[in-house]
């Protein structure tokens, strides 16, 4: 039974009654787009960017929700979290961003994050996305009906015939809870074709302890980040207001953190981070000085980095090019450690800038960090290991010995179980391992789909928003553009040996980044071969991957969203 007022889910059960069943690849283009049942999982940037598209090719996709609102991990921030990608590279590629009044402030800059909001839900009014969005339904599983795992896994075409709805004979059976406490209700839906846009940041990862020093024996409370920035700002402050505050991490979100509790209780319950080792986190003023994002955007300093089957001429200019590349980020490195006072309190990052460079291990600090630490409102303590005691946290220093930091409340700013969302979505167990065991993608590297998008094995399936780059929401438009004419039928996909190839050709750049990067490597990121893999997906579609105006033009200017506005 459909639950009341669910016209759209009504809409998806009479289309069930349709003869699906064809014969040739010419009947399956003759039928309407709006017959085919598709469904998208997410409606963050990814989710919103791959509705848009599949309506624009006259598709009439459903959206899950589980929040109340569009946005995805931007409602689930805190009050001071600001955009860490310059607004001009993080956009849609024709939706522009309102004018501020000062482009060059931290405002126009780097917005905040209820401007960020604002910004994905006119994008969706816009364009017609909210219309085809359910909220309060969470997707709680997802089952392939039509073919056997052994049937599937002796196809030499993707979903039987490498098409993306198949013979017609397959199909997603999505298991969706509607509400939650006494209205709750979980009913069964089918759909042609699944399109996962659920990110990476929906699993707390909680670090082990040391035996008998876990959080069970601290008499405070004890929340991971993504607890924190999930509340009601309000109550967030309140939390810590007046109290003592640790939190464990050092990357973006424990920035954040630490500077809005000191923000809160100042020089008096100041507030202690507690970290192993650093991460390069450049202050926004020194970041609106050095365009760095526009120096690494452009096609000639792709030249110096490898990429994933680039040939031997590429090959050999890359690693001709590598010392050049060497050079400017140590100039680059010398600048920030001269800007920033990292030295001074020990907060200079274990890796080098050209290796957080490469795995995108950036961020940018929160307004006047450091003018915290010295005025004694931000408190730094770096360990070996850390552990709990009744009274807060027992940091072990090494040769020092132990030292405890007391605390009221900890904040565990310790990131998240990236693949555990994608893995828990499938009832296969073959499926859930296929698509994010560590066993693959080059050890855990890079996430083993064809074009970062679709798994030779899996059919009927696409995934849009999992990797990353320095500003993932227009490579997520760009992936949301290859599935929408892979559902149209404008994307031909090769065989399942040749996408393999494929999948292993970045599998093996992903072995190469993390080495070179010393382990200092974000799973599945693109970021310094950004335009590389857009070039890709553009001869996918039949574009062509050069964007711009003249040989100059397209080598030295650096490329962002709108060099792909055209592509539709």
């Amino acid at each position: 039974m459909l639950a009341d007022g669910a016209s759209i889910y009504q809409e998806c059960v009479i289309q069930e009654t349709l003869d699906t069943t064809h014969t040739s690849s010419k009947q399956r283009k003759k039928m309407d787009a709006t017959k085919k049942r598709v469904a998208i999982v997410g409606a963050g940037p990814s989710g919103l960017a791959a509705c848009k598209h599949a309506l624009a090719k006259g598709f009439r996709p459903v959206v899950f929700e589980s929040a109340a609102g569009v946005g995805g991990v931007w409602r689930r921030t805190l009050a001071s979290t600001r955009l860490q990608t310059p607004a001009s590279a993080y956009r849609f590629s024709d939706f522009p961003w309102p004018a501020p009044a000062d482009a060059a402030s931290a405002e126009g800059l780097f917005p905040r994050h209820d401007q960020v909001l604002e910004y994905l839900d006119a994008y969706a009014r816009r364009f017609g996305v909210l219309e085809r969005v359910r909220f309060g339904c969470k997707v709680l599983g997802a089952s392939y009906v039509g073919a056997t795992e052994r049937e599937v896994a002796a196809w030499e075409r993707w979903s039987g015939n490498g098409e993306a709805f198949g013979d017609g004979t397959g199909e997603w059976h999505l298991t969706v809870r509607h509400g939650d406490g006494e209205s709750e209700s979980t009913q069964t839906y089918r759909f042609d074709f699944l399109i996962l846009c659920i990110g990476r940041y929906g699993v707390p990862k909680l670090p082990a302890f040391p035996h008998g020093r876990g959080p069970d024996a601290f008499r405070g409370r004890v929340l991971h980040s993504m607890e924190y920035s999930s509340m009601v700002h309000e109550d967030a402050a309140e939390l810590v207001r007046g109290k003592r505050v640790a939190v464990v991490g050092a990357g973006k979100s424990a920035m954040d953190t630490v500077a809005q509790c000191a923000v809160a209780n100042g020089v008096r319950y100041p507030c202690t981070m507690v970290y192993r080792s650093a991460h390069w986190m450049v202050d926004p003023k020194v970041a609106r000085r050095v365009k760095f994002f526009t120096f690494t955007s452009s096609r000639w300093t792709e030249l110096m980095v490898h990429k994933p089957g680039e040939g031997f001429v590429l090959s050999l200019v890359a690693t001709m090019l590598s010392p050049l590349r060497w050079v400017i980020s140590k100039v680059t490195e010398a600048y920030y450690k001269r800007s920033i006072p990292m030295r001074e309190h020990g907060m200079v990052p274990d890796c080098g800038f050209e290796q957080a460079s490469l795995g995108w291990r950036l961020g940018i600090l929160p307004e006047g960090f450091y003018d915290r630490v010295d005025e004694g409102s931000v408190e730094l303590r770096r360990c070996g290991s850390v552990g709990f005691c009744a009274d807060g946290l027992v940091l072990d220093a090494g040769g020092e010995g132990e030292r405890v930091v007391g605390a009221e409340v900890v904040i565990l700013c310790t990131g998240f179980d990236i693949d555990r969302p994608l893995r828990d979505v499938f009832a296969s167990p073959w499926f859930s391992e296929m698509v994010a065991s560590g066993d693959h993608g080059g050890g855990g590297a890079v996430l083993p789909l064809y074009r970062h998008c679709v798994h030779p094995r899996i059919p009927q399936m696409a995934v849009v928003g999992y990797a990353e780059s320095g500003s993932s929401i227009y490579p997520y438009e760009m992936m949301a553009k290859w599935v929408a004419h892979l559902l149209d039928g404008a994307v031909r996909l090769p065989g399942v040996r040749d996408m393999e190839r494929g999948v292993a050709e970045w599998a093996r750049w992903g072995r190469w980044a993390r080495r070179s990067c010393g382990g200092f490597f974000l799973k599945s990121c693109v970021a310094s071969v950004t335009t590389w893999y857009h070039d890709q997906l553009c001869r996918d579609m039949g574009h062509s991957p050069r964007r711009k105006d003249g040989l100059l033009a397209e080598w030295l200017q650096p490329y962002g969203p709108t060099d792909y506005a055209g592509i539709q």
